[in-house]
This record gives C-alpha cells, structure tokens and sequence, in this order.
C-alpha cells in the first residue's frame, strides 16, 4: 500500500512507512559502520519536496539533516542523543505539508 505520509529507508533496506517516533528511535539505534550507516525519511512520492537524514558519525554521534525546499529550509546538526534526534524528526515532519492528504496533528503521533 505504500506509505500515507512518509516513509523511512535505511541503507541496509529496511523500510518503515508513517514511522512513529519510536520506529525512528528503533532505526537510528540500528545505524553502524559500515553496512547501515544513514536513515532517510521523505514523503512517499514522486520528486518530494522535503527531506530529513541521520547518519553515523566516524567520531561518534550522528548527523541530522533537515531540507524542506518548499520553506527555503536546510539545516546540518550533529547529536549524540538518539532520543532528542528521534523527537525533533516526529515534531519537524509533522509541521510539513502534505498536498491531498489529511491534516496531521501532533497527538496523532
């Protein structure tokens, strides 16, 4: 069926579609060198206009990327906690727009 909102990808294949923010904890806690190094999370549809990544850090920690092309957005952090990383994500994602598709609310989280 596909993903209603968005879908997470992971590099080693695994896929979760509308992750909630306890999936998103699950899958960045899965990222390690060098088989599954990144998560990418963007809604499940031709050409999509946001995007938000996680990837494993050499130094330790993680680099979260935020691009939203619609908003002019585009914002590089780095974290060691998994938790803040996998909240933030839920929070951000659930702020964009999805043309045709019901209104989320936070509490749908």
């Amino acid at each position: 069926m596909g993903a209603q909102y968005y879908g997470a990808d992971s590099e080693n294949g695994d896929r979760i579609d509308d992750p909630s923010e306890d999936a998103l904890f699950m899958m960045i806690s899965d990222l390690n060198h060098p088989g599954n190094t990144f998560v990418v999370i963007q809604p499940d549809e031709d050409a999509p206009v946001w995007f938000a990544s996680v990837a494993v850090l050499d130094e330790g920690g993680y680099e979260v990327v935020r691009r939203d092309s619609t908003r002019n957005e585009h914002e590089v952090t780095t974290s060691t906690s998994i938790n803040d990383i996998a909240h933030d994500l839920t929070v951000w994602m659930a702020a964009r727009h999805f043309p045709g598709r019901p209104t989320r609310r936070i509490t749908d989280f």
